[in-house]
């Protein structure tokens, strides 16, 4: 993989704070990876975000973006890069449809917003009023105005928050899909179970400062316990037992166990995501 964007010591502060809100960041994002920025509310994750998205103009350090300053790149820059805001942004007398065709004419690439609209179980309210949706249909409108101009970066904030499980899998269907052909997404949430279902690799962000770079995977792997925890049943009823993974095969006990009982449930020390969340950024001490 190549790299996409590479932030060198990136500082920011907004013009009437007295502290700054990124305190000399670094990190790349290679292209064709789902790329996420976690990180506790305040931490410094949408300025980030809305930095990379040339929003905010005004900061110190450097942000190559396929190789070039970003600051050198001009309106085709938009061209590239699809955005999805935590709160969708729409016209309200405006039906869906007609919302689409406006944010659409903004660019020179057109995806088919109908037959995306349509994926997202949205085809009974291509022409009503956007005003009429209820929250979680916004956010699904929200994530077809992002791939309006069949971009190569999506940028992506809260994508799934307020929608039900089953819309929320499309539009994470819909993102693996375009990482599949070539795109590569840059996402801020707060769902861990996203981030484990998505991210090839995450960055924690906490008070204006990143750590290192690492897969989700790994992530669960450093801060969990190599231990199998089986519970099963013999004559004195439901019993529960620790083994460590190291030589498990060759363990005479757990193998004694999984042969000759009724085996309820067997599960590995891995560390959920959440509580590596809270870990890394100290969300536990606020």
């Amino acid at each position: 993989m190549s790299v996409l964007f590479d932030v060198r010591n990136l500082v920011f502060r907004y013009p009437k704070s007295k502290e700054d809100i990124l305190k000399g960041i670094s990190f790349t994002v290679e292209t064709g990876q789902i790329f996420g920025l976690l990180g506790p509310s305040g931490a410094g994750k949408s300025t980030t975000q809305k930095i990379l998205i040339k929003i905010l103009n005004n900061y110190q350090g450097e942000i190559f973006y396929r190789g070039k300053d970003l600051r050198t790149y001009d309106k085709s820059f938009y061209e590239d890069i699809g955005v999805g805001f935590e709160m969708p942004v729409h016209f309200n007398k405006l039906t869906a449809r007609e919302n689409m065709k406006y944010f659409a004419s903004f660019y020179q690439r057109h995806l088919d917003c109908v037959a995306l609209m349509e994926k997202l179980n949205l085809a009974d309210a291509i022409d009503m009023e956007v005003g009429q949706f209820s929250k979680g249909m916004k956010v699904r409108l929200n994530f077809v105005r992002a791939m309006l101009n069949n971009p190569r970066v999506l940028f992506l904030d809260e994508p799934t928050a307020g929608i039900d499980p089953a819309n929320a899998r499309i539009i994470k269907d819909l993102i693996l899909d375009f990482k599949k052909r070539g795109g590569t997404v840059f996402i801020t949430t707060h769902l861990m179970s996203d981030v484990e279902q998505l991210c090839d690799e995450v960055i924690f962000m906490t008070d204006g400062m990143v750590g290192k770079k690492a897969a989700p995977r790994d992530l669960k792997i450093q801060y969990g316990n190599r231990l199998v925890t089986v519970e099963y049943y013999d004559d004195a009823g439901l019993r529960r037992q620790q083994f460590d993974l190291k030589d498990l095969g060759h363990n005479r006990n757990f193998l004694d166990i999984i042969s000759r009982y009724d085996i309820e449930t067997i599960h590995s020390g891995e560390t959920s995501l959440e509580e590596i969340f809270i870990i890394v950024t100290g969300a536990n001490n606020e």
